[in-house]
């Protein structure tokens, strides 16, 4: 009940069915590319990532879920109903799984509706923003928009990247060189200046 997928959701209706929860350890695959979705998943701790591998190897994150993200609600009662991509734990995780016939009868409350409803909509509009970073901007518009992001977050143009530049590569589809040479780039056009992971947006 103090899961805020639940919030509002009748206690009745949750006593009707069977939620298990596991531990997954870092760098453990949860559902591999092609697997059928079977449940749907909570997260309770930690971070897991969706990722494909592109043809020379590299990864591609494609999404990510944090704590109180649903995994496979958007996969659960759809006709091709296997996994996409692979998805797996970037560090120590706890989730719920949630199995469809239980997922059925939580349907039938209002609220578990609504947020279920919710979580399909959140997940969409982030897959939108991937599909626009990889179809409209240059990479250079996009780590810039990135760093605006982190400061209006961290309040300061000088930022701490919360994530390794391998991760950010992988985030942005592109390869570690591709990123160090823009970030050279930028740093030798004034843009920035770089110290591990401390960013200073000068223009």
């Amino acid at each position: 009940m103090n899961i805020p997928f639940f919030a509002g959701v009748n206690q009745s209706v949750l006593e009707q069915v069977t939620i298990v929860s596991k531990k997954y350890t870092k760098g453990i695959t949860v559902h591999a590319q092609g697997d059928t979705c079977k449940s749907m998943d909570i997260v309770l701790s930690g971070s897991l990532v969706a990722y494909a591998l592109s043809q020379n190897g590299s990864e591609n994150v494609l999404f990510e879920f944090c704590k109180n993200s649903i995994v496979g609600a958007n996969l659960l009662f759809g006709n091709a109903n296997q996994y996409p991509m692979n998805i797996y734990c970037t560090e120590d995780s706890e989730l719920l799984h949630i199995n469809k016939s239980d997922v059925e009868l939580l349907l039938h409350d209002y609220q578990f509706t609504v947020n279920f409803v919710k979580s399909i909509s959140l997940n969409s509009q982030s897959m939108n923003k991937k599909i626009t970073i990889y179809t409209k901007k240059s990479l250079r518009e996009n780590l810039l928009d990135y760093f605006g992001a982190l400061s209006a977050e961290q309040n300061s143009k000088t930022i701490i990247l919360p994530v390794s530049k391998k991760q950010l590569a992988d985030y942005f589809g592109v390869q570690r060189p591709s990123l160090f040479r823009e970030l050279k780039q930028m740093k030798d056009e004034g843009l920035i200046k770089i110290c591990n992971r401390q960013i200073k947006i000068l223009d």
